[in-house]
């Protein structure tokens, strides 16, 4: 069953909601995401590459975790429930970062940005991520011209950088 999005306006409000496939099928009705970004104590960051099967940017490396805010879901209730169904990461301290909206070819999302400073075991779930692996920052600045990452990756990792002046370093 094909599950439904909650629509919001600029300000986050909810106002409606639509199919996963009317929003993502060129209607650019606005509708929440959320992004985790996952360091671990040296201050790697944690990417995953998007399974073949993804219909989106097959095999291209991404945000750790990233998912739709399902209708009737708060924020972070979706930011938990994808953090454990992409990760198997629970009970991670997690900070905001910062909210801004992200248009594509296909769709219109407002981005909600977090970070976790993690060094447990992470488990990525096989049918969403061919695999999994923490970059240095000099590594991820080396390939933000690179044809392996997401077009919003490659917009937010500055965003995150400039959040996250520690890590810089």
């Amino acid at each position: 069953m094909e599950e439904y999005l909650p629509l919001i306006n600029e300000k986050g409000e909810v106002i409606g909601k639509e199919l996963r496939s009317v929003c993502h099928g060129g209607s650019f009705l606005l509708h929440p995401v959320v992004h985790l970004h996952v360091f671990n104590s040296k201050g790697e960051l944690y990417l995953q590459k998007r399974s073949a099967n993804k219909k989106l940017l097959p095999l291209k490396w991404d945000t750790a975790v990233g998912g739709h805010v399902d209708y009737g879901e708060t924020i972070m209730e979706a930011l938990l429930r994808e953090t454990r169904e992409e990760l198997g990461i629970v009970g991670a301290e997690i900070h905001p970062m910062f909210t801004y909206p992200f248009r594509s070819q296909t769709e219109y999302e407002m981005v909600n940005a977090f970070y976790t400073i993690y060094d447990g075991v992470i488990t990525p779930d096989k049918d969403e991520i061919a695999e999994g692996r923490f970059f240095t920052i000099e590594e991820l600045n080396n390939l933000l011209t690179s044809p392996d990452l997401t077009p919003n990756f490659k917009q937010e990792f500055p965003k995150v950088l400039e959040a996250l002046p520690f890590l810089m370093s």
